[in-house]
């Protein structure tokens, strides 16, 4: 018995390299129907090709001359092929006698293998059982090639994967590939027309429709030319593919908001180490109630339910966006592109709002003017709803009527943040722990970019708004929320990092039902995790 290159492990793991003959296999597949495959499927005929070549080999090798099995007898000069030395071929040059105790009497003949200088002995007429006196259809079971796929096919697949892409001879659209001898010519005066076209419609379109409205060889497969058509567009910077799920839409880059090529700053943040052992359940419950989207990393998912009320933070009240993360998610559209086009729907008037998904950064955009419109503020209650359309979302707030309330009020004072209590018209529901106004964006604005670049720690920024909001209060308690919500006016934060400052930090002292004090004096302490827990 001997074992084929392909039924080994050592061969796919590191023997194995793309070479010319899998190619020609590879494009000898597209010969007939023209239609682009995955780099799966590909990686699939591929292991068939190389699976078909070393058995069509075998066959060769062993029609060609006399296969070597231990029980045999030879001549001189008789030519021998040995299948488990990689099927070379030897001529026979001499034969003596040999004994061993095990085997009995038998006869060696020496052989002088092509391409080698010296000759090797073999054993024949041996007549005790041996594992290479079994003829090759007595095999044991060989793997085929979807069995191989199984074992070996992910480090196959990145090495066909990795010399198609630093190659010329195949394009590729998404997951799919096919050979650039095949593509239609799309040229320029074609995208142009694309262009146009979505110019006068103002919205994104499929390929389908647009391939109606460009006059492209017909003689080609509908494949091909849909194929062909993506992959130029998607060649040219003025188109972007803002689909979903696997389907392709195309739109006009210079036609998108800024916010969607270039992510707002307010909502970037920069992920900093931090102890969430430390984090007492209390905490953790409060975490779980708060929608940041970088908690959602985190957290298990969530019940799909065909609405959800979040309450709006600070940073994306302010360039009007939604976080997107476990509750949120299930209402959008799942893309592989950074970003998708979607309507918004404003459940209280029925008017329609574009929308982007940018799921690279996970948020929303598209909200800044509805916010303004209804007056909802930073901790105010926002409701989605699904609809029977994946593009298209009912966006809610909870109305109440208008009246004047006490609210935290954030506003500049020598370059710091300082907080006070203002009365201010309200007319939606909020959480009172979470809501907080502002005087003047534009000094905000100023600090925050001040806390930027003085990269200060979270702890100093705590430390700093603590005694402010701390100072409305009678008691002088700060909540959990509330802190986070400060926080995050002038510095980016998810509430992990902040909470485990609360819990580590002794000069932050816990007083129950979520709130807490701060002691200036014991600033630079901190407690021991087990007294924390």
């Amino acid at each position: 018995m001997f074992q084929r290159k392909t039924q080994s492990e050592n061969f796919w793991k590191k023997e194995f390299a793309v070479d010319t003959e899998d190619l020609e296999h590879l494009y000898n597949l597209f010969v007939e129907d023209e239609s682009p495959r995955t780099i799966q499927e590909l990686t699939l005929a591929l292991i068939q090709g190389r699976c078909d070549r070393e058995e069509a080999s075998i066959r060769r090798e062993l029609a060609r001359e006399t296969v070597y099995q231990p029980q045999a007898s030879y001549t001189i000069g008789e030519q021998v092929v040995f299948p488990a030395l990689d099927f070379a071929v030897g001529t026979v040059v001499g034969e003596r006698e040999g004994y061993n105790p095990e085997y009995g009497d038998f006869r060696v003949i020496r052989v002088r293998l092509e391409g080698q200088d010296e000759e090797r002995e073999f054993a024949a007429q041996l007549q005790q059982p041996h594992r290479l006196n079994l003829a090759p259809e007595a095999e044991n079971h060989l793997f085929s090639a979807e069995e191989l796929y199984k074992l070996y096919g992910s480090i196959v697949q990145q090495r066909l994967l990795e010399h198609l892409s630093a190659g010329t001879a195949f394009a590729h659209f998404g997951d799919q590939w096919l050979p650039q001898a095949v593509l239609v010519d799309v040229h320029v005066g074609h995208r142009n027309i694309a262009e146009a076209v979505l110019d006068v419609n103002n919205r994104p379109m499929s390929t389908e429709a647009l391939l109606r409205e460009i006059d492209l060889p017909t003689e080609a497969s509908p494949d091909a030319l849909f194929f062909s058509l993506n992959y130029a567009l998607s060649r040219d910077a003025r188109f972007d593919d803002v689909g979903y799920e696997g389907q392709v839409l195309w739109y006009l880059r210079r036609l998108e908001p800024p916010e969607v090529i270039y992510p707002p700053r307010r909502l970037l943040y920069t992920p900093q180490p931090y102890e969430r052992s430390s984090l007492i359940e209390d905490l953790l419950q409060l975490e779980r109630q708060i929608d940041d989207e970088y908690t959602s990393l985190i957290a298990p998912p969530a019940l799909v339910e065909d609405s959800v009320i979040i309450t709006l933070n600070y940073p994306h009240r302010r360039v009007g966006t939604l976080p997107l993360m476990v509750r949120t998610r299930p209402f959008f559209p799942r893309g592989s592109t950074q970003h998708t086009r979607i309507t918004f729907v404003d459940r209280s008037t029925g008017k329609e709002m574009p929308g982007w998904v940018v799921h690279q950064y996970n948020y929303v955009y598209g909200l800044e003017e509805w916010y303004k419109t209804h007056g909802i503020p930073a901790g105010g209650y926002v409701k989605l709803e699904r609809t029977g359309d994946p593009l298209v979302v009912n966006v809610d707030y909870m109305p109440r009527r208008m009246k004047r309330e006490w609210v935290r009020v954030a506003n500049v004072e020598d370059g710091r943040l300082v907080f006070e209590m203002r009365k201010v018209p309200i007319s939606c529901e909020y959480d009172e722990l979470m809501i907080v106004g502002e005087v003047d964006e534009t000094r905000v604005d100023e600090l925050w970019v001040k806390n930027e670049e003085e990269r200060k720690s979270i702890f100093e920024v705590m430390c700093e708004v603590f005694p402010e909001v701390a100072k409305l209060s009678p008691q002088g308690t700060v909540h959990a929320k509330t802190l986070y919500a400060v926080v995050n006016i002038i510095r980016r934060c998810p509430p992990g990092p902040i909470f485990a400052e609360l819990a580590q930090q002794s000069c932050f002292q816990a007083v129950g039902g979520g709130y807490w004090i701060y002691d200036e004096s014991l600033r630079g302490e901190t407690r021991r995790l087990s007294a924390v827990r």
